[in-house]
């Protein structure tokens, strides 16, 4: 029976029971009665009957909130009222099904439900609990939410504090009793499922002030509960974190009067599960309250760091996460005063015997060495022996986070890395897993995404292991990419390619190149990766071809000799990806055409008319992202100065749109009037912030090691200067 079919039926079955309209109405009527005066009286059957009408009633609110906020008839006007009367009701399910309904119509209805939603925070049913919470968590993400907020500041945060807190059945289930585990192997099911997450490949052209081009979101959970793994995937206690954060976000400095005096309460309580949704809350405020907190820095943060050594393993373990969450404060204060100790007792609590406080605190470590960077080189030797140490202690669930630790601090540290000492403690064991692990375990992602900082930190000392782990990228990318061939052409006998394994090799390929530098050329010679290339540069994943193009680009820089044979299969495929709906597919692409037309120079003419009317689009996009913008720019500054003042096209106000086998001086003249025309560049002051990065730094005429001046780019790079003051 079809949909349609299912739905007319139904009809049919209701229009036979009440065939018109008297009967329906008398009908209602002592329903109506009947429920008022005897439902208590009501037998259980009937009791499920009226819950199962709640469900109902609550898929319909989820289903057709909009419709029902702007029904000419007002039926929330009725049903809003009737909701917040089974609030109250004495059947948890039925109260949890209100606070649902309720929880679609927050925004319209914020002013009527502020008198009664908050006693509920508090219900003793946690999922009555919970719905109650979602509902300020979803008006907290509300503009409103500021103005309709502040007056029930006072009473909803120690609310929401104390739905922090463990419940006795949340620590049975965390064995949070168990403070020694660490001997212990991990279940199969105890792992999450992982995917690779690429370090490296959201390739740019470096600005020349050293600017790091655009930021990229991570997926850090900002409830810092993701180890709760055997506890429910939403609970209060992440709820009520969750909120705390967001709205610490909204009020920030407004909320500290009201949030100081529990924390001085809870953080000092002799309970420690008071004690420990404290350290929660201190932590769920910092984005939010940051610059009011710093004045507050200097006692909490010594606090904090004794309670890394608090008896319960839950106090330690969310301790790590909240120190995590100020670390910053603590790296950009002088001499190191409470860095120093707060690397130190951290890294003791790296090597802990419990598996979770290991995890959390590995996990805080790599934030630390994010935001240290090389204030990290003089303790590296004391870092590397507690890290190496760790591979004799972890579990396979803590190896994977060890790994994230490993390459985090590679990428931060860099080649500060590349000492002997160094390289002879951190190698031998991640050479030893790499010969353990097969090439189908998917254990190889974390340390393939490992290695690759590596490599690209150790650059020449990377050397001596560079060989065998060249071959089994090549050979793990060769191999998914015959088995998605053979799926593709008999899908009954052959399964999927796990691409993820072909991108993760990818992405080591690219940190060999990039750290071997000219030694990675040898390698390339003697293997098929361009053959391979070209194939992975067509997939139809998105994130095989991004990582594709990262390492054209890195070959481009390391070995051109190799590339250049194959470049006129390349371009054409380099052209077809400059789409930036696809953002880091085009601007790998982007980049990789840069390299390209670095080493090429003048004979990059016979490819320009691939791709000029893509980069001028790009140029035009608004919001275009600033990394996309800098490899873009990469033209202009690959035509500086090409003499051309005495072409045509210098004397043409508007030069052709589109481009008829131009020479690179056609090229770089168009281009760069392009830019200077572009509406995105000339409409707003953030604009010409766009402009200053297409076209570097350069006011008036500036010379090219390759090319001689030129009046023409002297001539666009006042026009430049003249949109930045404001005078054109």
């Amino acid at each position: 029976m079809t949909r349609r079919q299912l739905r007319r039926s139904t009809q049919d079955s209701l229009l036979f029971f009440l065939p018109d309209e008297p009967t329906r109405s008398l009908s209602g009527l002592i329903l109506k009665n009947n429920v008022k005066a005897h439902f208590h009286q009501f037998p259980p059957d009937v009791a499920q009957f009226i819950k199962g009408a709640f469900g109902a009633l609550q898929k319909i609110c989820e289903d057709s909130a909009e419709f029902l906020e702007k029904s000419p008839d007002r039926p929330l006007d009725s049903l809003i009222p009737k909701f917040l009367q089974f609030f109250k009701h004495t059947s948890s399910k039925i109260r949890s099904h209100a606070i649902a309904c309720v929880n679609q119509f927050i925004i319209s209805k914020t002013q009527a439900l502020m008198a009664n939603i908050d006693p509920f925070l508090q219900d003793p049913d946690e999922n009555v609990a919970l719905e109650a919470c979602e509902f300020w968590l979803s008006l907290a993400e509300h503009p409103i939410c500021k103005e309709a907020l502040k007056p029930h500041l006072p009473k909803l945060i120690p609310i929401l504090v104390r739905g922090m807190k463990y419940s006795e059945i949340d620590i049975i289930l965390l064995k949070g009793d168990v403070e020694e585990d660490e001997s212990v192997p991990d279940r199969s099911e105890d792992i999450k499922p992982r995917f690779h997450k690429s370090r490296h490949t959201i390739r740019h052209e470096p600005m020349e002030n050293g600017g790091s081009g655009e930021e990229f979101p991570d997926d850090e959970s900002d409830d810092g509960l993701d180890d709760d793994s055997s506890l429910s995937d939403w609970n209060l206690r992440k709820c009520s974190a969750a909120a705390l954060d967001v709205l610490a976000n909204v009020f920030r400095e407004d909320m500290l009067p009201v949030i100081l005096p529990i924390l001085k309460e809870t953080l000092f309580h002799q309970e420690w599960e008071i004690r420990e949704s404290g350290i929660l809350a201190l932590g769920a405020i910092a984005e939010g309250c940051m610059n009011g907190m710093t004045q507050h820095l200097p006692e909490l943060i010594p606090y904090l760091i004794s309670c890394l050594q608090d008896r319960k393993a839950l106090v330690r373990s969310i301790t790590c996460w909240t120190l995590s969450r100020y670390c910053h404060w603590a790296v950009v204060l002088p001499d190191h005063t409470f860095l120093k100790p707060l690397m130190y007792e951290l890294l003791k609590c790296v090597l802990d015997s419990n598996k979770r406080v290991q995890e959390a605190a590995c996990s805080a470590f790599a934030t630390l060495e994010e935001e240290a960077c090389t204030e990290l080189v003089p303790y590296l030797a004391d870092i590397l022996k507690t890290l190496v140490f760790a591979f004799k202690k972890y579990q396979a669930k803590n190896l994977l986070i060890l790994y994230d630790a490993i390459g985090t601090l590679a990428d931060s540290v860099g080649n500060y890395l590349n000492k002997e000492e160094y390289i002879q403690m951190l190698m031998p064991p991640l050479i030893e897993k790499w010969n353990v692990l097969k090439d189908e375990d998917k254990d190889l992602f974390p340390l393939l995404e490992c290695l690759s900082s590596v490599a690209t930190a150790l650059q020449s000392g990377f050397l001596p292991y560079c060989g065998p782990v060249y071959q089994r990228c090549v050979s793990l990318v060769e191999q998914t990419l015959n088995q998605t061939m053979a799926h593709a052409q008999n899908p009954g006998q052959f399964e999927a390619a796990d691409k993820d394994f072909m991108i993760v090799s990818l992405d080591l390929l690219s940190g060999l190149a990039e750290g071997l530098n000219g030694h990675v050329g040898q390698l390339v010679q003697q293997s098929n990766i361009m053959q391979l290339l070209y194939q992975a540069m067509q997939d139809p994943m998105p994130e095989v071809r991004q990582s594709s193009f990262a390492l054209l680009g890195d070959l481009t820089k390391a070995c051109f000799q190799y590339v250049a044979p194959c470049i006129s299969e390349f371009m054409p495929i380099l052209g077809q990806n400059l789409n930036p709906e696809l953002i880091s597919v085009c601007n790998n692409a982007t980049w990789a055409i840069g390299e390209i037309s670095v080493k090429l120079g003048p004979e990059m003419r016979v490819y320009i008319n691939l791709v000029l009317n893509d980069l001028i689009f790009i140029i035009n996009k608004p919001n275009t992202p600033k990394t996309l913008l800098e490899n873009t720019g990469m033209y202009v500054n690959l035509c500086h100065g090409r003499p051309a003042v005495s072409h045509p096209l210098v004397h043409t106000p508007h030069p052709p749109p589109t481009p008829s086998n131009y020479t690179v001086e056609e090229f770089g003249f168009v281009f760069c009037d392009r830019v200077i025309r572009a509406p995105v560049l000339t409409s707003s002051r953030s604009a010409e912030t766009r402009l200053d990065l297409t076209v570097s730094d350069g006011v008036g005429t500036r010379p090219d090691p390759v090319y001689p001046q030129s009046e023409w780019f002297g001539l666009g790079f006042q026009h430049v200067g003249n949109v930045r003051t404001g005078l054109v």
